[in-house]
């Protein structure tokens, strides 16, 4: 899972992925501090995984794993290639879902790349800037397309019947991915590397100074902006200050920390958790005699896609998993204790994994 941290200059992005993934990537106050994107891979926190850990005693554990990319500043004019902005653009498709970070905190002595704070102006110059690109695209390939559709290429004439839908969505002012376009068409366009179509989340960066208000701000003026403008899309409302000082903890410290403002989890937990939502991911786990592992997957996902996901001779083979859920797990506190309660099912490769289940796999090859 790879997350493109993304917004105007010096609205904190930097600072986020910093406290996020503790890789101390530059994060001054001028435009384009971060020009090569910064990339950091963060263990998914997951309390489950510790618990099982406990009571399996394995030599190793592994997380699931998230991967952040902080994403140089966009500009106005970044589409045609203002602020180093194609090569920017670029960045973004690379990624599987976008953090939209929104400044949401004044601070006269962090430089505004447009003068003044208004969260609203700030989300459309980006949101321009990356419909803009789009439209390049899709004109380059409708371009190209056309010339097969007049030759009679029956492919081509309904890719180019696709292609116009989705130039007209753009040129509305609307992302394809949530206008009422078909399936195919959104298909298509996932499949030309529409940035408008990519998952996102709004991230509300407001002060320190609000985080430690009681109770804390979560709608004030600007966060409220966002919420609106983010329509139905999640908005995470965070300090990156804070997060940032909160990365620098031990962890008892951190959690003191946290209940003084009245806060259960950090900023990461709630980002990977808003995450696996979007993406529509979840988490099954495997352990054996050597380590205790967590995997991904997307929600939906059978005992078969599982068993490729850990090995594909686990896939190739797939006779059935052995399946029990990790509460009903710790519960029993071993193995033996949970076949003898008959907690143990097995399951065939059409097996619905849910979240949390464990999974032993049983091939042959």
């Amino acid at each position: 899972m790879r997350i493109g941290i993304i917004g105007l200059p010096n609205v904190g992005k930097s600072t986020l992925f910093n406290a996020l993934t503790a890789a101390g990537a530059p994060a001054e106050n001028y435009p384009f501090c971060t020009v090569e994107p910064n990339v950091g891979v963060v263990s998914v926190p997951d309390q489950r995984l510790a618990r099982l850990a406990a009571v399996v005693h394995p030599p190793q554990v592994i997380p699931a794993v998230i991967e952040f990319v902080d994403i140089a500043g966009l500009v106005q004019g970044a589409s045609k290639g203002e602020g180093l902005g194609n090569q920017f653009l670029g960045h973004i498709r690379n990624v599987d879902a976008i953090a939209h970070v929104v400044r949401c905190f004044e601070n006269p002595d962090v430089t505004h790349v447009m003068g003044t704070l208004d969260p609203v102006r700030d989300h459309d110059v980006v949101m321009m800037e990356l419909t803009l690109a789009d439209l390049a695209v899709v004109e380059r390939r409708l371009d190209k397309v056309k010339k097969a559709a007049r030759s009679g290429d029956k492919d081509a004439q309904a890719q180019e019947q696709t292609l116009v839908r989705i130039m007209g969505e753009l040129d509305a002012g609307r992302a394809p991915h949530a206008a009422t376009i078909s399936h195919e068409d959104a298909l298509l366009a996932r499949e030309i590397g529409l940035l408008t179509t990519l998952p996102v989340i709004y991230a509300a960066n407001i002060s320190e100074q609000d985080i430690g208000r009681s109770p804390i701000p979560e709608v004030s003026a600007l966060t409220t902006a966002v919420r609106q403008l983010a329509e139905t899309a999640e908005v995470l409302v965070f300090s990156a200050e804070f997060e940032a000082e909160l990365a620098e903890l031990e962890e008892q410290e951190r959690i003191e920390f946290l209940t003084s403002v009245g806060l259960e989890q950090s900023g990461l937990e709630r980002f990977v958790a808003a995450c696996y939502r979007l993406l529509g991911l979840e988490t099954f786990f495997t352990f054996n005699e050597k380590e205790l592992r967590a995997w991904t997957i997307p929600s939906g996902s059978t005992a078969y896609d599982a068993a490729g996901k850990v090995h594909s001779d686990f896939q190739r083979g797939f006779i059935r998993a052995d399946t029990i859920h990790v509460e009903d797990f710790i519960a029993a506190g071993s193995h033996k204790v949970a076949r003898e309660k008959g907690l143990i099912r097995s399951e065939g490769r059409d097996h619905v994994v849910q979240d949390g289940d464990i999974l032993l796999f049983r091939f042959n090859v």
